[in-house]
């Protein structure tokens, strides 16, 4: 089949996260035999930060590691009818503009033969509706919601057994332990700043418990304002800024571990919703330890995955644990890759997507 995919941009993960999980599972599908491209606007924010910052050589790394994937880019309505010639299926993401979202439902309801997804990686449905319920999704056969609380709220919404969880996960072609042992000290955080909606979290397990633990901590990441800045600079943190996400298997590679904190609306209003980095990190094979969340949807192993704290002095106290104890580095990281490998690669979530354009009629016997 011939997967379209409109998203904010697959060059760029400046700030874009999305960017991760893209690149991967357009990866597995063309695995599988099938032909992607992706599509994305022009002049997009993404990119054009990773410009301003980098230049051209920001997406370096992206085209080293991917050079198999194929991206146009589109400027207006006029170009949707090229864009989407012989699609099989078209994948709209929701970071995308609302113009763009409408057109592509109108061409569906007048006939167009691609099944027509939208793509939900998001808290917005919930912390401001109304900005994804101005969408025109009228047109569209299905969504993918990156979680089953996610998913409820389009059941709320109508969409009953036509959205599908479709959890992230890491690409293995990429994030994969080191092939020989590395030599590893401190602690490694990927992170964007944000909009000041986990300051708290990150002062209390990560920057905390670090200098309790006497461990060095790298910081990876943008948006970080001034104020952020001095605040790591008091605690002596070493900010790395920007990190290409295709590089991060390498960094992982020379860190003891890492830390996931969450964003606030993923522990209050979306549980069960991990970030991407969740994921790469254990396919990396580095120990993980975790601020609170809830697994509601059990997709990791709690204490053998990783260990959560329930706050700092947990979190410094397991920091503790994990410098002096390689056998239990060892296990984390261990137990770690394998869940991943069993449940939460690309190729898994390809299967997945496969599985679901079969109930709404679409296969490979189909499209041929």
């Amino acid at each position: 089949m011939r997967f379209v995919w409109f998203t904010h941009s697959l060059r760029s993960c400046w700030n874009h996260g999305n960017a991760h999980f893209l690149r991967g599972v357009l990866r597995a599908l063309q695995a599988e035999g099938h032909e992607t491209r992706s599509c994305e606007p022009v002049d997009g924010w993404s990119l054009a930060n990773l410009r301003r910052d980098h230049g051209e050589a920001g997406t370096a790394a992206f085209t080293a590691a991917y050079p198999d994937l194929a991206w146009v880019t589109h400027a207006a309505a006029a170009d949707l009818d090229r864009l989407v010639d012989g699609a099989d299926v078209v994948v709209v993401h929701e970071w995308n503009m609302p113009w763009l979202v409408a057109a592509l439902g109108a061409m569906r309801r007048g006939g167009a033969r691609f099944t027509l997804l939208f793509h939900d990686t998001h808290h917005r449905a919930v912390s401001d509706p109304q900005a994804i319920r101005a969408f025109d999704l009228s047109g569209y056969d299905g969504v993918l919601a990156f979680g089953e609380a996610l998913t409820e709220v389009y059941r709320d919404w109508g969409w009953g057994r036509r959205v599908l969880t479709w959890h992230e996960a890491a690409d293995v072609t990429l994030f994969r332990p080191p092939v020989e042992s590395t030599q590893r000290a401190g602690a490694v955080w990927i992170g964007n700043w944000g909009d000041g909606e986990r300051t708290a979290e990150l002062s209390e397990f990560l920057l905390h418990p670090t200098a309790e633990a006497g461990l060095p901590l790298d910081i990876h990441g943008v948006r970080y304002p001034q104020d952020a800045l001095r605040g790591l600079a008091e605690y002596g943190v070493r900010y790395r800024g920007w990190l290409a996400n295709a590089e991060a298997p390498q960094v992982y590679a020379r860190h003891l571990l890492t830390v996931h904190v969450p964003r606030r609306h993923y522990v209050a209003m979306l549980p069960g919703i991990p970030t991407i980095r969740v994921f790469e990190a254990l396919a990396c094979g580095i120990p993980l330890l975790c601020a609170p969340w809830s697994d509601s949807e059990g997709l990791f192993r709690a204490g053998e995955d990783f260990l959560f704290a329930r706050n700092g002095e947990e979190m410094a106290r397991h920091m503790r644990a994990l410098q002096q104890d390689a056998a239990l580095r060892t296990s984390l990281a261990e137990a770690g890759l394998a869940t991943i490998r069993a449940r939460h690669t690309c190729d898994h979530r390809a299967q997945e997507l496969l599985a679901h354009l079969a109930t709404l009629g679409v296969g490979q016997e189909q499209a041929a």
